[in-house]
């Protein structure tokens, strides 16, 4: 079936990011979240991101108004019926994104695509609450969507090849490079990722280095663009234990246990750049 509309589930940096690239890649989007409020700061995200592409002369001036005009933001699931594919996109939270796939299971005609971006919940535990295990799949962004090319696909105990070739396919034309991860606990990206951030966490409660000076040797010795505190801050420290969770839990391993200074900064309300407040202190975003 081709692919028209795409439904995303969540309008925050992930969710509001995926649909910026499936509007400049000609797709209609239909965009969810609970409130008008946050649908419309993540229209106005989407459209200042536009802006920029004009800006640079990535996309032509009527090319603009042309997607933005292709979005359509609701509070209701319901529209989603007349969606081709979606990707639920929500906070990194089990029980949430379990109770969202089973409402759209429900929602979307049968035999349409769902996808979900999370970045360590096994998908095979994922597609068990809906009547269609062998038409969910992983679909793993990376932070932030506009810029970062690849994306994780990773098929469930039930995936179905045509499944599995439909996203590849839809990933190839939203201007990413779709690559294979089996269905383990954070995959592949963050089964790496997460414990080298957890590790700088622990480096920093036991006075190793203070966090402007682990982030710099990482950046210079080790060649990262950001080091591994200020991505933290980045991706947001709720998240960050949420998904160091999965994999702890998930694999049993001690050397996957979540570092206390990251619970304490949690419990504290400080994660990140969202709250001003993380590793660093943020102010007008900076």
């Amino acid at each position: 079936m081709e692919i028209k509309t795409i439904g995303v589930v969540g309008a925050g940096q992930m969710g509001g990011g995926i649909a910026q690239v499936a509007l400049t890649s000609g797709f209609k989007v239909v965009l969810n979240d609970v409130s008008d409020a946050v649908l419309e700061k993540s229209r106005a995200g989407i459209e200042k991101g536009l802006d920029i592409l004009e800006r640079k002369e990535k996309i032509r001036a009527g090319d603009k108004e042309r997607m933005a005009g292709n979005l359509s933001t609701t509070t209701s699931l319901d529209p989603f019926t007349d969606c081709d594919f979606v990707v639920e996109a929500a906070t990194e939270r089990e029980a949430l994104k379990l109770e969202i796939l089973r409402k759209l299971d429900g929602i979307v005609l049968p035999g349409r695509i769902l996808a979900t971006n999370t970045s360590s919940i096994p998908i095979t535990r994922i597609a068990a609450v809906t009547r269609r295990p062998e038409s969910v799949i992983g679909m793993h962004f990376m932070n932030p969507v506009p810029l970062m090319k690849l994306v994780e696909v990773i098929r469930g105990l039930q995936t179905s090849r045509e499944t599995n070739d439909a996203t590849i396919k839809l990933a190839v034309a939203l201007g990413k490079e779709p690559v294979p991860a089996n269905d383990f606990p954070g995959f592949v990206a963050n089964r790496i990722l997460m414990p080298m951030i957890n590790e700088a966490i622990y480096a920093l409660m036991e006075g190793v280095g203070k966090a402007e000076d682990i982030d710099a040797i990482m950046r210079m010795g080790a060649n990262h663009p950001m080091g591994p505190l200020a991505l933290a801050d980045l991706i947001g420290l709720d998240t960050i234990l949420e998904v160091i969770n999965v994999i702890h839990d998930g694999l049993g391993d001690s050397k996957y246990r979540p570092c206390p200074l990251l619970r304490k900064y949690v419990d504290a309300g400080y994660l990140g750049k969202k709250t001003g407040r993380g590793f660093y202190i943020y102010e007008r975003g900076r």
